[in-house]
């Protein structure tokens, strides 16, 4: 048995200085441009085991089974949504169904403000309560590319837009992680992140726009940047305070497109928008142009009804997927979990990250046919049948997909060992336990140690997973209200995804623009930070400030 120490060096700030060198080095390599992504991840795993062993005195095999566990956990189940996401995109546009999918799109609408609305916010909003797990970027980033957004432009906005679902997301994934480490009722927890979010759900269509056209672009899609907010933040509140959490992203998205696509039919803005490229974007010369449509005529109805037949299968499937009824008899059916010889229960937290010394467990179930990534697998092959693919060419294309997403498998599966490390080496706790220091600015900080913790581990879960034992102790020791910090480590934690290494790796692959992971973290860098802090200081607000202090939940 080893206990995790937090104070190395016997001084914090050194201590915490060591923690966090891993994942700066990590950034710092990937905003240089100058390394491949999956080299750089790599390198950032070593100097993560060297921090581990040498500065924390974790035991060199127990790192090792860590990375091990946390390779594994990044292609399961993330790496498996990706690479299964781009073999149906790749299906589509061999075919000729995506460029009349785009042509569907461009009739509803031919200003790309609104696209992105629809694509980014909205559809990527039900992937995102669907599934989550880097589906949404991936299937929107995708979509954005072969409507003629620019590279930079639909990874970066694809990202911007999956923020306000996503603490919500994968039927409330996140806050069932955050309800088991906290020991707080997830009912209360749900209607709590459902006092802060929606607030900027309103905020990030308008802050999506902007990012992308400017306040000159912002101006003229005001009425449809409100109805796409508002018809999503709306029900969110409604959903998470008065039936429950699993719900709340996915109805809210639903509720979202149908709005918007009902406004749309009667309002369009006077000056069409039709630059696909971000403002003062250098890469716009790098807009890869939208698949060929494969018909000399002009699409019938039934052409453009079929072209979206392999996403609105995808939609089904995935909704599907998410019920537990479904995820219950799959996982019946097989769900091996294998625990980690070497490392199971042998990793001791301790006070004052947690109230008494807890073993971390290091199990990997393997829920293959569950997963959101089979899922997607299962609408490939159906829609690859519908289009008329032979099962030889299914498999031939299945291979192809590989070779082309085989870095961004490597990267993902190494950022997850990074991650899975920072966790059963203590090095998460040392920060978490730097920002808890803040005293009465806790509430601002506390927000952002969730924020800082997706950019960390990638995932909302895991943060709320990490952190959410932490929140509530310290809160209960500042005199806060737990659940109202434990609520803010998951909704400061959604602004954290734009920034986190694997959704910049899986934008970079769903748009095809290898090799630019730097450009894309610095555009969304920014926006992050901004995001972030906004969240920090309307928890406070919530936290000191009448009437604010009333939207707590008791």
């Amino acid at each position: 048995m080893w206990n995790q120490g937090y104070d190395p060096f016997g001084n914090a700030a050194v201590s915490t200085l060591a923690a966090a060198i891993p994942a700066a080095f990590l950034l710092a390599l990937i905003a240089t441009g100058k390394i491949k992504v999956h080299i750089a991840a790599l390198i950032a795993l070593v100097a993560a085991v060297s921090i581990a062993v040498f500065a924390f005195g974790m035991p060199g095999g127990m790192a090792v089974r860590a990375v091990a566990l946390g390779a594994l956990t990044g292609f399961f189940p993330i790496g498996w949504i990706i690479l299964n996401v781009i073999f149906l995109y790749r299906l589509t546009v061999e075919k000729g169904w995506f460029s009349i999918m785009q042509k569907s799109i461009g009739d509803i609408t031919p200003d790309r403000r609104l696209q992105l609305l629809l694509i980014a916010f909205a559809f990527g909003a039900f992937f995102e309560g669907a599934s989550g797990f880097g589906t949404p970027v991936a299937v929107t980033g995708s979509i954005l590319m072969g409507l003629g957004f620019s590279p930079l432009a639909a990874a970066g906005l694809s990202l911007i837009a999956n923020t306000a679902p996503v603490a919500f997301g994968a039927l409330g994934t996140p806050i069932v992680g955050l309800a088991a480490s906290s020991g707080l009722d997830p009912y209360q927890l749900g209607a709590m992140v459902g006092r802060q979010l929606p607030i900027f759900a309103v905020l990030v269509p308008f802050w999506l726009i902007w990012a992308f056209a400017g306040w000159r672009g912002v101006k003229g899609v005001i009425p449809p940047i409100l109805v796409c907010g508002i018809s999503f933040a709306v029900p969110e509140y409604l959903i998470s305070n008065f039936a429950n959490p699993w719900l709340a992203s996915i109805a809210s998205a639903v509720i979202c497109m149908v709005s918007l696509r009902a406004f749309l039919a009667a309002w369009q803005p006077g000056k069409i928008w039709t630059s696909a490229a971000l403002r003062g974007d250098d890469h716009s010369s790098a807009t890869m142009p939208a698949p060929p449509v494969m018909h000399s005529v002009r699409p019938t109805t039934a052409m453009l009804v079929k072209s979206w037949v392999p996403w609105l299968i995808l939609c089904a499937v995935l909704w599907i997927w998410g019920t537990d009824t479904v995820k219950t008899v799959l996982n019946h059916l097989f769900s091996p979990s294998f625990q980690v010889p070497g490392l199971h229960n042998l990793v001791n937290r301790v006070p004052p990250v947690v109230a008494r010394p807890t073993p971390e467990a290091a199990v990997f179930p393997f829920t293959f046919l569950s997963y959101s990534g089979t899922a997607i697998l299962l609408s490939a092959l159906i829609s690859g049948v519908f289009m008329g693919f032979s099962p030889q060419r299914l498999v031939k294309s299945y291979f192809e997909t590989i070779r082309v997403v085989r870095y961004s498998l490597i990267t993902i599966s190494a950022m997850l060992a990074l991650g899975t490390l920072t966790r059963y080496a203590g090095l998460d706790a040392t920060l978490g336990l730097a920002f808890a220091s803040s005293g009465v600015l806790y509430p601002f900080f506390g927000t952002l140690l969730g924020w800082l913790g997706v950019a960390l581990t990638g995932s909302d879960t895991a943060s709320n997973v990490l952190f959410g034992s932490l929140q509530r102790i310290t809160s209960q020791q500042l005199g806060l209200s737990p659940i109202l910090m434990a609520a803010a480590n998951s909704s400061g934690g959604v602004m954290g995804k734009m920034i986190d290494a694997q959704s910049i790796v899986v934008a970079s692959t769903a748009t095809r623009w290898y090799g630019h992971e730097g450009s894309i973290l610095r555009f969304v860098f920014k926006q992050s930070i901004a995001l972030a802090v906004l969240v920090g200081l309307f928890v406070t607000l919530q936290a000191y400030v009448w009437p604010f202090t009333l939207m707590v939940v008791k």
